[in-house]
C-alpha cells in the first residue's frame, strides 16, 4: 500500500493512499466522491476535467497526485459558499449558458481562473482563456456572455 498523501480539497485537508501517478482527476471522483469534474478525453485536450490547484486551472486527468501533494485544489463543488452559488455559477445560469452541462464544470474553474488573474477581460482575452475548452454543445456565445456577465457581477 503507498503512503497516504495529504492534500486540501475545497478547503478541507485530505489523505489519500494512492500511487503518486495516479491521475487527481481518478482520485477525486473516485476516492472522494467529487462527481462534479468530467472526464472527457482523458488526454488534457477537453478542459472537461479542469479543476484549481493553488488558484490555477489545470487539467486533473493528466496531473498526477504527486503534483498536488500538499498544495490546495478546488472543484465545482467547492466553489458555492453558505449555501449561495458563486457569481460565475449564477452567471451561467442567468445568461442559460449550461445545455447539456457536461463541459459546464471545467468552463466554471477556468472562468474562476480567468477573472481571479484578470477581473476586466476583454472579449478576445475570454475566448483566448476558454479555447481549450471544448462544448459539444456549440452554446459558446452564451457562455462568453456569462464570463462577461460574472465579471460584471464581481467587479462592482
Amino acid at each position: 500500500m503507498p503512503d497516504p498523501m495529504t492534500f486540501r480539497v475545497n478547503g478541507t485537508e485530505r489523505k489519500v493512499a494512492v500511487e503518486g501517478s495516479r491521475s487527481l482527476l481518478s482520485v477525486l471522483r473516485t476516492e472522494l466522491g467529487l462527481t462534479g469534474t468530467k472526464f472527457g478525453c482523458g488526454e488534457g485536450q477537453c478542459g472537461a476535467c479542469t479543476v484549481l490547484v493553488d488558484d490555477q486551472a489545470v487539467r486533473s486527468c493528466v496531473t498526477p497526485m504527486s503534483a498536488v501533494a500538499g498544495r490546495s485544489v478546488t472543484t465545482i463543488e467547492g466553489l458555492a459558499r453558505n449555501g449561495k452559488l458563486h457569481p460565475v455559477q449564477q452567471a451561467f445560469l442567468d445568461t442559460q449558458a449550461i445545455q447539456c452541462g457536461y463541459c459546464t464544470p471545467g468552463m466554471i474553474m477556468t472562468t474562476v481562473s480567468l477573472l481571479r488573474r484578470n477581473p476586466r477581460p476583454s472579449e478576445a482575452q475570454i475566448r483566448d482563456a476558454l479555447a481549450g475548452n471544448l462544448c459539444r454543445c456549440a452554446v459558446y456565445v452564451r457562455i462568453l456572455a456569462a464570463v462577461q456577465l460574472a465579471a460584471q457581477k464581481m467587479s462592482r
